[in-house]
């Protein structure tokens, strides 16, 4: 369970391109920050992801990604392109395999490869129609198998790709878009791999190809159906239109820390790591901010800049144990205490975290983004120090 919101320039307070997500996983389930610098290949070498290994690309680009320990792929992340993922679960009416590239595989395998929005699209679905879709998508329990939706960003242009098996379907953002864990493109799309109405007709979802209808086709859902305000779905649409024009990254965090209709989910199930994004197509410099820590509202969203050699990262994964000392479950022992503590305990540390957000934030935000790269970066690093230093002694009081 996950849920991505983006709003390009037309619809954000400054004109750049606001993206958000909140990775929905089992609580036990640690969720790193981790950077790989860009790399080249020598060819006919391999990329070993989750489940199968495929051909590996001359270069990779440098990626910045929210990675559950124990998988190749990543939940969410950005490039140094300034190219941002987010990834949902849906369910089709078309088989799930017990072996393929995960979601998540994707999503980094796009990531790797990808100069812009567009390009991130035609590698996944590239891949997918190549390799497929599948496997396990829980340490825990193999048997939780899905398709994927993915909600693509750069500073000038987003896609929502949703998929069932190896079949796709693309819609180009226009203002604002969200993505939950249902299937969402309606009619035709703008974009969809060549067959894909013939293929519903032979399998009975539909009649012709008037009749098409993305999703109501390949998930029975009501033609008429509109997502109610109280669901995650139709909360993310609601607080993107009803903000159109003076969305910013401080606002985006607040719809991602939503407890009426559970954005920000917890219990056995929980929001184990969250990602704001701001992109700018002027000097091409872009933030993006990670909590690294579960439960986006009592986390502190740290910032992040590319190159992010000196930032607070992990090699990436997999890894075939949690290590205690990881921040992650140090954080999730402390929170996880306190939601049992009085009501003013909990008050007291969200008014901390806030307060340190706040400030490391608006200094992020307000350095002049005109200034050289090394300048720009050198100052969110150490932003980005001194926010996990903060989170740090917290937990350890």
């Amino acid at each position: 369970m996950c849920d991505t919101l983006v709003a390009l320039g037309n619809s954000t307070k400054d004109g750049t391109v606001v993206f958000g997500k909140n990775s929905d996983r089992h609580s036990n389930e640690v969720q790193l920050i981790t950077y790989s610098p860009r790399r080249k290949y020598s060819e006919g070498e391999l990329v070993k992801c989750t489940y199968i290994s495929i051909p590996q690309v001359k270069e990779t680009f440098a990626v910045l990604l929210s990675q559950p320990f124990w998988m190749w792929g990543a939940e969410m992340g950005a490039n140094e392109n300034g190219v941002v993922i987010g990834n949902e679960a849906i369910y089709t009416l078309e088989p799930l395999r017990n072996s393929g590239l995960l979601g998540m595989d994707l999503l980094r395998l796009a990531l790797e490869r990808a100069r812009d929005a567009m390009e991130a699209l035609k590698v996944i679905t590239s891949l997918l129609e190549t390799y497929h879709q599948g496997g396990g998508c829980s340490l825990d329990d193999k048997s939780w198998i899905y398709h994927n939706s993915f909600l693509i960003a750069d500073p000038k242009q987003a896609y929502v790709l949703e998929t069932a098996d190896d079949w796709w379907i693309a819609e180009k953002v226009k203002d604002v878009r969200s993505i939950s864990n249902e299937i969402s493109i309606r009619g035709k799309g703008d974009l969809r791999r060549k067959g894909i109405i013939q293929h519903a007709i032979e399998m009975g979802y539909c009649k012709d190809d008037n009749e098409f209808d993305f999703a109501v086709t390949f998930s029975r859902m009501s033609r008429f159906n509109k997502l109610s305000p109280y669901s995650r779905g139709g909360k993310t649409s609601l607080l993107l239109k009803k903000n159109k024009g003076n969305i910013t990254p401080k606002l985006m965090m607040e719809f991602l820390r939503e407890h009426e209709a559970g954005i920000c989910m917890h219990g056995g199930f929980e929001s184990t790591g969250s990602q704001v994004s701001m992109l700018d197509k002027k000097e091409k410099k872009h933030l993006h901010w990670f909590t690294g820590t579960t439960l986006p509202c009592l986390s502190v969203y740290k910032p992040y800049a590319f190159p992010v050699e000196k930032q607070h990262v992990h090699e990436p994964g997999p890894y075939n144990s949690v290590r205690d000392d990881w921040i992650w479950n140090k954080h999730a022992r402390f929170v996880r205490k306190l939601l049992f503590s009085n009501k003013n305990a909990i008050m007291n540390y969200r008014k901390k975290i806030r307060n340190i957000e706040r400030e490391i934030t608006e200094k992020a935000i307000e350095h002049d983004f005109s200034s050289n790269g090394k300048e720009f970066s050198e100052k969110i690093s150490e932003l980005n120090q001194k926010a996990w230093s903060e989170v740090n002694n917290l937990v350890n009081e």
